[in-house]
């Protein structure tokens, strides 16, 4: 009985991956150049494609990451570390808190959905529902699982790359913000999100005019958060 078991349950698992790969090559094509363009910043700040590696396998968090190459070689400020982490990533909690449905009674595979949550596995996990005959937990865990890898690798590579060639790497830790840029546009598009984007730069605006561009992103976070929770019921339709 116990053999038959397996071998029922291994076509459900290549279907719910096979489904989950295709609903990740975006994801894929994103990753694999974002992630290199970090490894290019680590090799070039001098740190290894083990480093890089064992960042993205901890951290997972790819705004965070590139902000930690300009942390890791700048001066010991362990608070300020701390609340630009918590900051930036702030928007997970609203992340988390939308999937809470969907992520009820998965079981064993929940602690790692929670914590490979990223924007882009976010996009897809509230959108997609799996395909007939595949069960939510697969879908969703090969869904994180694959974005996780997709990651790591570009992480790798570009690190690898970078300690064998001399790449110029100015401009490059822009390529992130590029990418939020495009996602708002992205967003902007739906008329009732349109609110939301708009108090964002203006909290990112009030914070600049205040603290000035080098010391605006906490302050501006802070402020967002504040305001996200206390409009949420006007603002996060």
């Amino acid at each position: 009985m116990e053999r038959l078991e397996k071998i029922e349950y291994r076509p459900a698992g290549n279907a719910a991956l096979r489904a989950a790969f295709s609903a990740t090559i975006p994801v894929l094509t994103g990753y694999i150049p974002l992630g290199m363009a970090y490894g290019f910043l680590m090799a070039s700040a001098g740190y290894g494609p083990l480093w890089a590696l064992g960042m993205s396998v901890l951290v997972f968090a790819g705004s965070l990451e590139y902000m930690a190459v300009t942390l890791l070689t700048s001066a010991f400020a362990p608070l300020q570390a701390f609340l630009a982490a918590v900051m930036i990533n702030a928007r997970h909690i609203f992340y988390g808190l939308s999937l809470l449905d969907k992520y009820h009674g998965l079981g064993r595979v929940r602690p790692f959905l929670i914590s490979g949550l990223t924007d882009e596995t976010f996009s897809l996990v509230s959108t997609l529902e799996p395909p007939a005959g595949v069960s939510r937990g697969d879908f969703y865990f090969w869904i994180t699982l694959l974005d996780y890898i997709y990651w790591l690798a570009g992480s790798f590579l570009g690190a690898a790359l970078g300690s064998l060639l001399d790449i110029n790497t100015q401009g490059m830790d822009f390529v992130l913000t590029a990418l939020f840029v495009v996602l708002f546009m992205e967003q902007w598009k739906a008329k009732e999100r349109r609110a939301a984007g708009l108090a964002g730069l203006a909290c990112m605006a009030a914070g600049i005019l205040v603290f000035g561009p080098e010391n605006s992103l906490i302050p501006a976070m802070a402020l967002i958060l504040a305001v996200l929770l206390g409009g949420r019921k006007w603002l996060c339709v």
